[in-house]
């Protein structure tokens, strides 16, 4: 195997180091527009989760725009992936994933393709967006719809439907020999669920859901599509807008996350899915997954809510020490939770989990947003991967 040099350490003041080839780097970038991660695998090959856009930053239900609104917040991310991307070349982001079709997921797509090239889109409906939901619910889901098939047919990129089940789909583009030990497993998308075993899968929704009221139908949130990601015993998750808690008066299967956290089981890192709103991480997925670190990508009013954060934080749920961390905490919710906000380790910055090679420890990196200093805030850490 081909191990990394060293990287200098992470230092509070300093900018981050730079990758390096034999690390794992995961970014949950802070834009104040919704969600956005960009992944750096062990040889290299890059992977954009999702691109959020539209409001509400600079609203009064949201969060400031970082580094400011000068920009889109796709141009935003493209500037902070020419930054971490491998050097040399053209900045390339070998697969741009998209969770479900949500503005504040999808919507700075379009823009970040302006000014990064992108090689193969991954995405829940991919190529006629109707299962089980269709998705044109709104303009930015057909803006988006439209922005894919018309770069397909432009050849610009590629596109598939994401598979659950399966680990041959998003792989390493670089050099997958010299690290057999990491995968991307796919857990779930479109209410299909891996069960745990082999490429084996099992339908959630009902196969005669439509024949239900129609407000008892799956939704987009429900159709969300989740990987895990792993590195020799270092384990990632993340979601999208998945919930766990439906409604009182829905059927239990809008619970999404309680056949997902069976399959996943145990990670060190886990992305708060729904961007910790009220419907997701019941108690059963905290305790399944019990990570060492929590990260919530926040920037609304809403986010999250004061039971999920009670959940997240309960030594009831796993006895384990853990950071709980968010991207953007809006003022409004600190003042509505209160003092339970200042048990999160951090509330404010781009998120980094860098994973040292082989998988055997990890580091959670605070940096900050307001700027494109990449300025290290906080660093906690090295954990031991289990």
């Amino acid at each position: 195997m081909l191990w990394a040099v060293a990287l200098p350490a992470q230092s509070v003041g300093n900018s981050l180091p730079a990758w390096q080839q034999g690390y794992l780097d995961i970014h949950f970038i802070q834009t104040g527009y919704g969600d956005a991660a960009l992944l750096v695998f062990p040889d290299g090959t890059s992977l954009q989760v999702d691109a959020g856009g539209g409001a509400p930053a600079g609203t009064w239900r949201g969060v400031d725009a970082k580094p400011d609104a000068s920009r889109p917040a796709g141009e935003w991310l493209a500037r902070y992936a020419k930054r971490v991307l491998p050097k040399g070349g053209e900045a390339v982001i070998d697969y741009a994933y998209l969770t479900h079709l949500h503005d504040d997921h999808m919507a700075s797509y379009p823009e970040l393709a302006k000014h990064v090239r992108i090689k193969k889109i991954i995405d829940r409906g991919w190529p006629d967006y109707e299962y089980p939901v269709e998705a044109r619910e709104d303009s930015t889901a057909s803006d988006y719809i439209q922005f894919v098939k018309d770069g397909v047919a432009a050849g610009k990129f590629t596109a598939e439907k994401l598979k659950p089940g399966r680990r041959d789909q998003i792989t390493l583009q670089r050099d997958a020999k010299a690290f057999s030990n990491f995968e991307v497993r796919n857990i779930a998308a479109n209410g299909e669920v891996w069960t745990g075993v082999a490429e084996n899968t099992r339908r959630h929704f009902p196969e005669n859901y439509r024949q239900l009221p129609r407000e008892s139908w799956p939704n987009e949130n429900q159709c969300s599509a989740a990987i895990r990601i792993s590195y020799g015993a270092f384990d990632f998750f993340t979601g999208g807008d998945m919930p766990g808690t439906p409604k009182p008066w829905a059927p239990a299967w809008h619970d999404i996350e309680t056949p997902v956290a069976k399959a996943v089981g145990p990670v060190e890192v886990a992305a708060v899915n729904h961007h910790g709103n009220r419907d997701a991480a019941n108690s059963f997925f905290v305790s399944a997954l019990r990570p060492k670190v929590w990260v919530m990508q926040v920037w609304s009013s809403d986010h999250p809510g004061h039971d999920v954060l009670e959940r997240l934080l309960a030594k009831q749920l796993y006895p384990d020490d853990r950071l709980v961390l968010a991207t953007g905490m809006a003022q409004s919710n600190r003042e509505v939770i209160g003092a339970m906000i200042d048990q999160l380790a951090s509330a404010d910055g781009h998120i980094v989990v860098r994973v040292q090679p082989g998988g055997a420890k990890y580091e959670a990196i605070v940096l900050d947003a307001s700027d494109e200093s990449m300025r290290v805030k906080q660093v906690f850490g090295p954990f031991e991967s289990r």
